[in-house]
């Protein structure tokens, strides 16, 4: 029987334990939570390590001999994946491409010099450089986005519109600056227009574009995704070029062999890529939309990949998905009505709750602070966009 290391064990790479275990694979799952949902499923062999501690995960990966490592919608442990890959002889990106796809600053220069098309930026380690860089902007009267270097999920993303303000000036950079580990943060231009995400995966050096996705967000300041559909509802020209670019993107971070998940926004001079995560999608979209819309197992397709194995990525079926979260306001919830009802709507797949009565909810700020979510699957994204609409209209989320 081979066996595979998971990196992480929470809800994020729940999927990935389950599928595996679901192929007759033996599952070796690290996470520092020994409470992890992950450790959870039967026959699961847990090793409570933290993800981005390499040389105690490299050790426990010699000890259980493993065949092939891997994780799932979490940038952190993908250095940690590279070096244990490169140790012992799997297949996985190399440590330099795991820096160039966690780093945005990084991300940023090595596409630049790539020339693949992306926003005007600059990479910041201190107050004066920042100062420097929203000067730029504001006397090109361009809005700029401030976000870490190295972090995910919306954390610490602000934008400035209004630069007479000096005290949010300020803010934005020590809001960035908080949910930065390395102190550095990414100040560049504000793109307008459509945003999508591309989701591929590399097998021996080619790169293959299994689903082109739609995304909705709360908009500035924060950004926040708060829903996706899939296929996209954008021109079949303008697809062909954003499946192009997210390759050529991939290609110059130097993914091999895995999977990507390129965010790209489509502005009056053509597609731009946002950035860049050499892992599978998370919000739900290669675990869930995918399969709904393509019958494509991204999960699977990946942990063939990982163990040496070529996967299965051509499309099954030709249908629509889409995911809408639930939004709340500020304060306790002190009631959750309408899930029943909500899950009754023809189409419906999947609702889910994250946060539940008697927990404190916040203004959403970044995805932790959503509370559930609908998903849906129909013939064409408009339907699908519906379904969710109508069913999230049924849920009544009492705050207190």
């Amino acid at each position: 029987m081979k066996k595979i290391m998971i990196l992480g064990a929470s809800i994020l790479q729940l999927p990935a334990i389950e599928q595996a275990k679901k192929m007759g694979i033996e599952v070796i799952a690290v996470d520092m939570n020994p409470d992890a949902i992950g450790f959870e499923v039967e026959g699961v062999t847990k090793e409570v390590i933290s993800t981005i501690d390499i040389e105690k995960v490299l050790l426990a990966a010699k000890s259980h001999k493993i065949d092939g490592i891997m994780t799932l919608a979490s940038d952190m442990p993908m250095r940690t994946v590279a070096v244990v890959a490169k140790e012992m002889g799997l297949v996985g990106i190399s440590e330099e491409t795991a820096l160039k796809a966690t780093n945005k600053a990084m991300m940023r220069e090595t596409l630049k010099e790539k020339g693949v098309p992306i926003p005007e930026f600059f990479r910041i380690s201190g107050k004066d450089e920042y100062l420097k860089a929203v000067d730029y902007f504001k006397n090109k009267q361009i809005k700029c986005i401030v976000k870490p270097a190295d972090n995910s999920g919306s954390r610490g993303v602000d934008l400035l519109s209004d630069f007479t303000n000096n005290e949010n000036i300020n803010k934005a950079f020590e809001y960035s600056k908080q949910y930065s580990r390395s102190g550095e943060i990414v100040v560049e231009e504000y793109m307008e227009g459509p945003e999508v995400s591309v989701e591929t995966l590399s097998v021996n050096g080619v790169c293959h574009v299994v689903q082109i996705t739609d995304k909705l967000t709360t908009g500035a300041p924060y950004f926040v995704e708060m829903g996706h559909n899939e296929p996209s509802i954008l021109k079949q020209d303008i697809q062909e070029n954003i499946a192009q670019i997210a390759c050529d993107a991939v290609n110059a971070i130097g993914i091999q062999n895995g999977p990507s998940h390129t965010e790209i926004k489509v502005t009056k001079d053509g597609p731009k890529v946002v950035e860049l995560g050499a892992r599978l999608g998370g919000d739900n979209i290669t675990t869930h939309l995918v399969p709904l819309s393509t019958g494509v197992n991204l999960v699977e397709c990946c942990i063939h990949v990982a163990l040496g194995e070529t996967p299965d990525f051509n499309s099954k079926i030709k249908k629509a998905s889409a995911i809408r979260y639930l939004k709340t306001e500020f304060g306790v919830i002190s009631a959750i009505n309408g899930i029943d009802k909500a899950k009754k709507i023809n189409g419906v797949c999947q609702i889910s709750l994250v946060h539940h009565e008697g927990e404190c909810v916040n203004e959403i700020r970044s995805s932790v602070d959503r509370v559930g979510f609908v998903i849906a699957q129909a013939e064409t994204p408009n339907q699908a966009i519906e379904i969710c609409e109508q069913a999230i209209k049924k849920i009544e989320v009492k705050v207190e």
